[in-house]
């Protein structure tokens, strides 16, 4: 898999064979497997129990909620629609700018998910070949997630 800015000031992701076509869907997976409870829920649960946390869990979680889910179904179908137009075999993904803060959301969305379930905490003082197989393939999830965020607000974000 490649990643370059494009001459529109979008971001081409080139997939070379059915792995990385799995990888780029590992984001939605990633991002819906979060335990007990969605992100959306978490992020309220952060929130004080007086009449503020309360109103924020009553009014503002469920919007959220929403807005969490259609961003991962746009990039679901972007990615899906990419996949078949390459006939499952090497072809492009591209993010324009219209496209970017779905796609920043569910990475985001997917990296903490990810960080809920394994609990890497500080990635430097990490060494990824000391984990189980599982929690590495996490890891490198994670971090592939994190480099696609920074090239988007390298290069496609303004």
């Amino acid at each position: 898999m490649k990643a370059m800015p494009t001459l529109e000031g979008g971001l081409r992701i080139d997939i070379e064979d059915s792995s990385d076509w799995e990888l780029l869907r590992s984001i939605i997976t990633d991002a819906t497997v979060t335990g007990d409870s969605d992100l959306a829920s978490n992020l309220g649960g952060l929130m004080d129990d007086d009449a503020d946390g309360g109103d924020w869990r009553e009014y503002v979680v469920p919007d959220l909620r929403e807005a969490f889910q259609d961003e991962l179904a746009q990039v679901a179908a972007t990615i899906e629609s990419a996949i078949v137009l390459a006939n499952g075999g090497p072809g492009p993904v591209r993010i324009t700018r219209e496209d970017v803060f779905p796609w920043y959301s569910a990475l985001n969305q997917a990296r903490l998910a990810i960080e809920d379930q394994f609990h890497f905490g500080n990635a430097d003082l990490l060494d990824p070949v000391t984990l189980s197989p599982a929690r590495a393939a996490g890891f490198i999830r994670s971090r592939f997630y994190c480099t696609i965020q920074s090239l988007l607000l390298d290069y496609v974000m303004e």
